[in-house]
C-alpha cells in the first residue's frame, strides 16, 4: 500500500450546521431575524438541502433537477444547483442567497475530524502519498491550509477541475497518476458509498466512514493506519 485517497465532506471534514450556516450570512449582510422565523428558515433550507456537504434535498425543483446529476463538474452549474434550491426558501434579502453560498466555501465553515490531523500525519511518517479526491465545485485547498493539514496533502484532485465525476474511474486513475500509485496499492476512503466505491473499478481497495457531526465521529478515520499496517505486513509476508 503506497497511497490513501480521501474524500473531503463527510470524511476529512465537516461543514458548519445549516443554523450556523445562515446565522453567519444573516450577520454577514446586518440582517436580523427573530428566533421563530429563524427557526423555520433552518427547516426549509434543511429540506430543500440547500447547503453543500449538508443534508439532501428532500425534493428537487424542475429547475434545479436539470443541472442537479452534473453539478460538480464546474464551478457554474454547482452554485447554480445550490442557489437554485436556497431560492425556494424567503428569505429577507434576495442578496442573502448568494451570500450563503459563498459562506459554505469559506474555511471557517468546516471544521476537521477530531482525528484528521493525527491520522494524516500518521501516513506522511510512514511514507505514505495522501491525495485528496471530492466531487466538488469550487478550490478546497485554503481549507485544508487554514486548519493546517494542507501540509500532509500530496495532491488535489477535484471534479470541477477534471469535468468529471465520481464514481467515473477516470476521476480515480488521475488521483493515482497524480501520486504515481499503482491504484491496486491504493486505499479509497469516503463516506459516498455509491460515489466512492467508484475507486474499486480500478483495483484500489475502498473503505468507507460515517457521515456524522464531528463530535460524534472522534476517531473514525484511525481504522485507516490499521489497514495500512495490516496490508503491509500481509505484503511483507508474501515478498519473503
Amino acid at each position: 500500500m503506497t497511497a490513501v485517497l480521501f474524500d473531503f465532506s463527510g470524511t476529512l471534514f465537516r461543514v458548519e450546521s445549516t443554523e450556523s450556516w445562515l446565522r453567519g450570512a444573516l450577520a454577514e449582510r446586518e440582517l436580523q431575524l427573530d428566533e421563530p422565523q429563524l427557526t423555520e428558515a433552518v427547516a426549509a433550507l434543511e429540506r430543500m438541502g440547500a447547503l453543500p456537504g449538508g443534508p439532501s434535498p428532500a425534493w428537487l425543483p424542475q429547475s434545479v433537477a436539470s443541472v442537479w446529476g452534473v453539478r460538480d463538474k464546474s464551478q457554474e452549474l454547482h452554485r447554480a444547483a445550490y442557489t437554485g434550491l436556497s431560492r425556494h426558501v424567503t428569505l429577507p434579502d434576495e442578496r442573502l442567497h448568494d451570500t450563503l453560498y459563498d459562506r459554505h466555501m469559506t474555511p471557517a465553515a468546516w471544521e476537521p475530524y477530531p482525528d484528521a490531523a493525527d491520522v494524516l500525519s500518521a501516513l506522511r511518517e510512514r511514507g505514505i502519498g495522501v491525495g485528496v479526491i471530492s466531487n466538488i465545485g469550487w478550490d478546497l485547498r485554503p481549507v485544508f491550509r487554514e486548519h493546517g493539514l494542507d501540509p500532509y496533502v500530496d495532491a488535489y484532485v477535484l471534479s470541477f477541475e477534471h469535468g468529471i465525476q465520481k464514481p467515473d474511474p477516470r476521476l480515480f486513475r488521475a488521483a493515482c497518476a497524480a501520486l504515481d500509485a499503482d491504484p491496486r496499492d491504493v486505499l479509497m476512503v469516503g463516506d459516498d458509498r455509491r460515489a466512492d466505491a467508484g475507486a474499486a473499478a480500478l483495483g484500489c481497495a475502498v473503505h468507507f466512514v460515517d457521515h456524522l457531526p464531528a463530535a460524534e465521529r472522534p476517531d473514525g478515520l484511525r481504522p485507516v493506519l490499521e489497514l495500512i499496517g495490516r496490508r503491509r505486513a500481509e505484503d511483507s509476508g508474501i515478498g519473503a
